[in-house]
């Protein structure tokens, strides 16, 4: 029980510590719409945000096929990592970088016949926010290929251990894009043209950041280096295109909800929902942060077909996102009127008690759309193709378009928001109840029901051992204990007194030089598996970087006998590999 305990800790060590970086560019796209939005209120008026609401669905089109990329890549990568093939994730890196360029051609191509050829009758007839929204295309256009590059190469600075990066490149974005948006608008009166060349500029100074590092020598991914095949091009698509399809059915949603609002609300309901639905994207960036850091974790999880990993991360979930959500979600709700004041303040217009429904109503989905999130992510990573594409066509077009269309006859407007939180209850009853019983034929009575983990993943618990080091007097206790361990399972002497001494070694290592480089606490997960007549030590630890193969080449003249204990296990060892991911010492040893 300690060792699952401290398991848990562990993942959720790592899961927070990932989660600030990918919270920043989860934000970063919506703090742009948020500065779009309130410079497109405030300094142009009311039609000019009716253009950025119109946008919208493109802007969910360019997030999905984003999505399904860095889906696909950083899944494929997790099970690379897990399966030490680092050649492998050379190869992704090219293939997905070279995809990323393909795709923003054409979304680029599009925007701009679509906005200088005025074709784009056929979202709006009105007169007024037609020319806007032509001008806020092509403005856009210019900043489809750094944000979708952009979001691609954070993903691998995230692997690299770099987050560092992206949350400079996102300040940076923020910065940029505030001032450019005032020099645009107010100072040169360059209307919506301004309002979306402001944030396509800032895209580029967000991706150009983050990939200066790809040009240096401490990375093993460069730009259009280590291609091997192009099979994995293949796997991006088909892992990450699940995870994706619900925001391609939102963009086939946005079109179809914006239709019925114009129909019975008018261009002042558009206008309501993008100023509520822009500002909560701030809380949608949690969510969008906490399934990225998960997704990285259970990928790798499955790569090393670590069941306990995989479904503490789901734990984690229900134990700390969860609530931290939920708080989100009340605060929005109490500030309803001061965030609407932002956008509208007069409170006689229409607009302004919309808005603050808006806010009231839409953000009570936020908790559901956590679990979605997760379970989506978990779903795609397994390989679940079906399940997901259900639950993204019930939560992206059926339940949402579905309860607006039986709605908005009767409450008008409040109907988009209520169909938001009722889509969020079905799908979660979907996901927590009805899929669970239809696959165990049981009702679910823990997380791991819940997840319906086939039954044949991960090595058996007879035939592993998970243990805890935390301090120097455990190294020699756990050592015979694998030793024990060993015997009992048939391994001949000479190799199970080898596990216990190369465990003894290596941890001790970590103990003597790792605890004490700084004032945090730390622990060593052991995992030892009996696989195929193999005994296999995986020892994993959150201390800093450490590459025992290093060790085992350096040899000094001074001290012949320094490393001698690293350097006679890389002799006797069948295998032996060491990955830093995500921040953890990684070392497999094969005996």
């Amino acid at each position: 029980m300690n060792e699952a305990k401290s398991n848990m800790q562990l993942v959720s060590k790592l899961l927070f510590r990932l989660l600030p970086a990918q919270f920043f560019l989860a934000v970063i796209g919506s703090i742009n719409s948020i500065i779009s939005g309130l410079f497109a209120s405030n300094c142009i008026g009311v039609d000019a945000m009716s253009a950025t609401g119109l946008y919208s669905p493109f802007n969910m089109l360019i997030n999905a096929i984003s999505l399904m990329l860095v889906g696909g890549a950083t899944i494929l990568c997790g099970k690379y990592i897990g399966k030490n093939d680092p050649g492998s994730v050379s190869n992704v890196f090219f293939l997905d970088t070279l995809i990323s360029i393909l795709i923003s051609a054409l979304f680029i191509s599009s925007f701009l016949i679509l906005g200088i050829f005025d074709l784009t009758g056929f979202l709006t007839d009105n007169p007024t926010v037609r020319p806007l929204f032509n001008e806020y295309l092509v403005g856009q256009a210019m900043g489809v290929l750094p944000l979708i590059l952009g979001t691609q190469l954070a993903s691998f600075l995230a692997l690299e251990n770099k987050m560092k990066r992206t949350t400079i490149a996102s300040i940076a974005y923020i910065i940029v894009n505030v001032g450019l948006n005032y020099v645009f608008i107010i100072r040169l009166k360059m209307g919506a043209f301004g309002l979306a060349l402001a944030s396509s500029i800032g895209s580029w100074v967000f991706m150009i950041i983050q990939a200066q590092y790809f040009f240096t020598k401490n990375t093993t991914l460069r730009f259009f280096k280590g291609f091997k095949s192009w099979k994995d091009s293949i796997s991006i698509v088909k892992i990450g295109l699940p995870g994706a399809a619900s925001n391609a059915y939102q963009t086939i949603r946005g079109f179809i909800v914006n239709s019925l609002v114009l129909a019975f609300v008018g261009s002042v309901g558009i206008s309501a929902f993008a100023a509520s639905d822009t500002l909560l994207r701030i809380g949608w960036a949690m969510p969008t942060a906490m399934t990225a850091v998960s997704r990285l974790m259970i990928s790798i999880s499955i790569g090393e077909e670590d069941r306990q990993t995989l479904v503490d991360v789901t734990r984690n979930l229900f134990r700390r996102f969860l609530p931290i959500m939920c708080i989100i979600s009340l605060a929005v709700v109490i500030c309803a009127e001061p965030l609407t004041m932002l956008y509208y303040t007069d409170r006689s217009q229409p607009v302004f008690m919309m808005t603050v429904w808006g806010f009231r109503l839409l953000a009570l989905s936020l908790p559901f759309g956590t679990i979605y999130a997760h379970f989506s992510c978990y779903g795609q990573a397994s390989g679940k193709q079906l399940y997901v594409n259900i639950l993204a066509a019930l939560d992206g077009v059926i339940c949402v378009a579905g309860f607006t269309a039986l709605l908005i006859g009767q409450i008008g407007m409040n109907s988009v928001y209520i169909a938001n939180v009722l889509n969020g209850v079905v799908v979660t009853i979907i996901i927590m109840l009805v899929y669970p019983i239809f696959k165990n034929k049981r009702f679910p009575k823990n997380v791991e029901d819940m997840m319906v983990i086939d039954e044949s993943f991960g090595v058996p618990e007879d035939e592993r051992m998970d243990l805890t080091v935390r301090s120097t007097e455990e190294v020699v206790t756990i050592s015979k204990s694998v030793t024990k361990f060993c015997l009992d399972k048939g391994i001949d002497k000479r190799r199970a007194n080898l596990a216990g001494l190369f465990l003894e070694e290596m941890a001790g290592n970590v103990v003597a030089h790792g605890f004490n480089m700084d004032k945090k606490k730390h622990s060593i997960d052991v995992r030892v598996v009996h696989k195929n007549d193999d005994i296999i030590l995986r020892i994993k630890d959150d201390c800093i970087p450490f590459n025992p193969n290093e060790r085992a080449n350096m040899v000094t003249l001074e001290d012949a006998a320094k490393n001698i204990g690293i350097r006679m296990i890389y002799k006797i060892t069948d295998r032996i590999e060491y990955q830093n991911i995500l921040g953890l010492n990684v070392l497999t040893i094969t005996i």
